[in-house]
């Protein structure tokens, strides 16, 4: 009986380790890669690791079957003793085997990104609404002067290149990402090198220059914030079609959503042009009528599935650097008006944050303060190790952005990791790390 049993237990291991082998081949052979349809286990560490084990296992069970069938029977002392020697060479093998089966297990999630899906490994996804603050591309498929896509633009980027980020380098939604286990971009959803794939990890509806008010993005004839929204919609389907119904309502409801706009509606909307002007005389009337706007993003988001969003307020816009330009008669400082009015908004963007959680049940939206922390590098930029504050790295630093910040400006800086903003509009990449950090720290501790 105890020679049955042992054999039983032999075979069991040899199955196991066959599994394993097939398993192993699956993803050795082409189409292996959901992602690329290239083999994942070639020439990989875990792939030598699983032909090692897989090796000591299989000819350590052979080895063991032959002796039990062949030679042991278990009736004398020594045989006895050989039985237990096998016994614990049988246990190498399993743990051999298992081992080998966990390498292969781990190349293979890691490098198909359906398969993690599918399987459970995802489900803190970020998905970025907004403007230029965390456009990770999509101007460039848009016919739009809005644009990023050139030189200098990226230089400090992963690979050095433009990707249409107004930035010498990431943005503050690139480093959330990252800062959450995730990648380290966000990629842009018009971007025809990604698919949904990449996006089941994340994906950037956002557009520079748009604003709450569909009349900011008219202005440079940019994506609206309703048509974030219905790209968004879009990517639901997509999303459902690539790891099922089930997976993807998870997905939606666990997804972190990064909200950054605003600031376009102020600078580029309200105060440059005069139809909002006439409409509302007071600033504080049109501070409302993009609190109302707002309100109803969240809701139609929220109606959609989203539970966990940030909503972050504007920056301190009165001391970037072509807001400074222009403020003559205070010797280029910061316009207190523009950040009195960016303190009123985000005031009131506060309540609306607190209204909106009381009000929708299971929603946890937070207000995400970059004014603070922004602020303070620029009134004490050498804490943060920099060395220039009131202008951009980018040509002058005090109007070049987009189409003006080009390669041909000679008077760009050799390191912008020196200067607080990239260009006369929008922060640099160091900045971006360090508001991000700072968020990661407070409103989006909950997430995290």
């Amino acid at each position: 009986m105890m020679r049955v049993n042992q054999q039983r237990h032999s075979v069991t291991v040899v199955v196991f380790l066959f599994a394993t082998v097939a398993f192993d081949a699956i993803f050795t052979v082409p189409r292996g890669d959901d992602d690329s349809g290239m083999a994942v286990m070639v020439n990989t560490t875990s792939f030598k690791i699983f032909f090692i084990l897989n090796a000591i296992a299989l000819f350590t069970s052979l080895a063991v079957v032959l002796v039990q069938i062949t030679v042991v029977r278990g009736e004398t002392k020594a045989e006895r003793r050989v039985i237990e020697v096998i016994n614990k060479l049988m246990w190498l093998a399993l743990v051999c085997t298992s081992v080998a089966f966990i390498s292969s297990a781990y190349i293979v999630v890691g490098r198909c990104n359906r398969c993690a899906a599918i399987l459970g490994g995802v489900t803190m996804v970020v998905i970025v609404f907004g403007d230029s603050s965390v456009d990770s591309g999509n101007n460039n498929f848009i016919p739009t002067i809005a644009r990023s896509n050139f030189k200098p633009y990226g230089r400090d980027f992963l690979g050095g290149f433009p990707t249409g980020r107004f930035c010498n380098g990431r943005l503050p939604s690139d480093f959330i990402s990252e800062g959450v286990g995730l990648k380290p971009i966000v990629p842009a959803y018009l971007d025809p090198a990604y698919n949904i794939s990449d996006f089941a990890y994340g994906v950037c509806f956002a557009s520079a220059g748009t604003g709450y008010d569909n009349a900011t993005s008219d202005v440079l004839g940019v994506i609206p914030l309703w048509k974030e929204v219905e790209y968004y919609k879009e990517y639901q389907k997509k999303l459902r079609g690539y790891v099922g119904d089930e997976k993807a309502e998870v997905i939606i409801s666990e997804a972190l959503y990064l909200v950054s706009i605003g600031t376009n509606d102020f600078l580029e909307n309200y105060y440059a042009l005069p139809k909002r002007q006439k409409e509302f005389s007071k600033v504080s009337e049109y501070e409302d009528f993009l609190i109302g706007l707002a309100w109803n993003f969240v809701k139609e988001l929220y109606f959609l599935g989203a539970r966990k969003i940030s909503l972050a307020g504007v920056p301190p816009m009165g001391c970037l650097p072509l807001q400074r330009a222009t403020n003559i008669l205070e010797d280029h400082a910061c316009a207190e008006d523009k950040n009195s009015v960016a303190r009123e908004f985000n005031m009131k963007l506060i309540t609306l944050v607190a209204n909106l959680n009381k009000f929708f049940p299971g929603l946890q939206i937070v207000y995400s303060d970059a004014y603070t922390v922004f602020l303070d590098i620029i009134t004490s930029p050498s804490k943060y190790g920099f060395e220039e504050a009131e202008v951009g790295c980018c040509g002058t630093g005090t109007f070049e952005m987009s189409f003006l910040c080009n390669k041909h400006n000679p008077f760009t800086c050799p390191d912008a990791n020196k200067y607080v903003f990239w260009d006369a509009f929008h922060p640099s990449q160091k900045t971006a790390q360090i508001i991000s950090h700072t968020l990661l720290k407070t409103s989006l501790a909950k997430f995290v």
